[in-house]
């Protein structure tokens, strides 16, 4: 190891970064951190008495939520109330000093306070200013209230989740807000590295809700664009590739993605189909897709008659990707997510200790770690305060007016 390695060894990716967050509920916090994960000094800004509604959303344990505990790791919270003009001087002083600030409120509220990016940039050119929300912050839309379930509405996600004929369905998680989240943490570390190498300014970061589901959605408006073809549910295919599939088994099911060309061979030769896997009219997806009700067929007929387990050796010795469905069981007892430190214990501040996920992306060099649980309520008003050269008889009298908390 050189001098410099072994002088950064145990040096987080993002130590020395500080970001305030203003967000709530699920993209503004999201984004937070992941930035949190790999060392980023992040400091939540809630409002005294209730804080992020986060807290007290699916189940509680002890009075708190436990998504709390992963959406909140890594961070501190300092309790302001962002609707008086001293709670608004203080957030303005933590921003002066802070690399990002993240906030999803509805577009305009900020600038309601005073903390319109032009404002907050004349104290810190370098400032890179993440805004999540619905619509976006300009467009005929933007004052419109918008969730994450709206976004993936508007974002032509919905549309395609379910089956044709029937009302759609959610994916059962907040995709469109997570998405949102992971596009800002791209436009922050974009902006964050231009900033640097290219010696330049800080920057608004745009995002809206419905663009970030918009954006992984594939060849939707080309197909739109080029055939005049509106793409409709697959339900648990994949329309357009085949065979790719759920399939029946004896004692649950399985997914089987055989659509690639010599996949496709060697998942034919596995369940006994040889005749279609050297089939010349199969031999690439164009003509498997015009035949993927009989394919799927087929493949469903050799599965029906077998277990799960049984299903996935003998494609896994055929090399041919397949799963089972896992629920949040068969997670926490999978031997590959342990082996991967993909299941974490964590002890929440009221000394209980669960299980959480792991860290994602695996850095070799500067690998992301969980180094404090999500806060109480205000725990770290008094030490952030004091570090913008409070005196504690200051602080004392900015919770006696309930400025903080």
């Amino acid at each position: 190891m050189n001098a410099t390695a072994k002088m950064l060894e145990g040096v987080s990716a993002l130590q020395g970064l500080r970001v305030v967050e203003m967000g709530q509920l699920i993209a503004g916090p999201f984004a937070a951190k992941t930035l949190g994960d790999f060392g980023a000094d992040v400091i939540k800004i809630e409002a005294p008495g209730s804080g992020d509604p986060l807290r007290n959303w699916r189940k509680i344990l002890d009075g708190t939520s436990v998504w709390w505990q992963v959406q909140s790791r890594n961070k501190r919270s300092i309790a302001i109330d962002l609707r008086d003009e001293e709670g608004q001087a203080l957030a303005r002083q933590l921003i002066a000093q802070a690399d990002v600030l993240i906030e999803n409120f509805r577009p305009g509220t900020l600038e309601g306070w005073g903390m319109d990016y032009a404002t907050l940039a004349k104290d810190n050119p370098g400032l890179i200013m993440l805004r999540i929300s619905g619509y976006g912050q300009t467009g005929p839309y933007r004052d419109l209230p918008g969730f994450g379930a709206i976004g993936e509405a508007m974002g032509g996600l919905r549309h395609l989740t379910g089956e044709t004929g029937r009302v759609p369905v959610r994916c059962g998680i907040s995709i469109g807000d997570t998405l949102a989240a992971l596009h800002g943490t791209i436009g922050v570390l974009t902006a964050l590295y231009h900033r640097k190498v290219n010696g330049g300014q800080g920057q608004v970061i745009d995002v809206a809700l419905h663009e970030a589901v918009f954006n992984v959605m594939e060849s939707l408006l080309p197909e739109y664009s080029a055939f005049g073809e509106v793409r409709e549910p697959g339900g648990s295919a994949l329309p357009g590739i085949a065979p790719s599939n759920a399939y029946r088994c004896a004692d649950g099911v399985v997914l089987i993605a055989g659509n690639g060309d010599s996949i496709f061979k060697r998942l034919m030769t596995a369940i006994g189909r040889d005749d279609l896997g050297n089939d010349p009219t199969l031999a690439d997806n164009a003509g498997r897709v015009a035949r993927v009700v009989e394919l799927d067929a087929a493949i469903e007929a050799w599965t029906q008659s077998r277990t799960v387990a049984d299903v996935l050796k003998v494609l896994g010795e055929a090399k041919v990707p397949a799963g089972r469905v896992y629920t949040a069981k068969d997670i926490a007892e999978d031997p590959h997510y342990r082996a991967r430190d993909m299941i974490l214990k964590q002890v929440t501040r009221d000394g209980h200790e669960i299980e959480v996920p792991g860290i994602v992306p695996k850095l070799s060099a500067t690998p992301g770690s969980v180094r404090s649980s999500a806060p109480r309520l205000g725990d770290d008003t008094d030490a952030v305060l004091a570090e913008l050269g409070l005196a504690a008889e200051a602080i004392a009298a900015l919770r006696a007016r309930n400025v903080v908390a």
